[in-house]
């Protein structure tokens, strides 16, 4: 089971779990940061498992701040 390290593979995820939970993301950017860790186990159950978790943590920090 190979990790997926693609950046844009892992962009794409995020994306459809950003758009799946757009309260969580509202949540996020009013300072609740506690939500990442929620948002971080949904890329890697949409990736079963096989995400990079820094990487996706990293990504997913820069998508929020988008």
């Amino acid at each position: 089971m190979a990790q997926i390290s693609d950046e844009g593979a892992l962009i794409e995820i995020i994306k459809e779990v950003l758009a799946a939970h757009p309260k969580i993301v509202e949540d996020y950017k009013k300072g609740k940061t506690g939500v990442l860790a929620f948002l971080v186990g949904q890329v890697m159950k949409v990736s079963k498992g096989q995400a990079n978790p820094g990487l996706v943590n990293k990504l997913l920090k820069e998508e929020l701040g988008k």
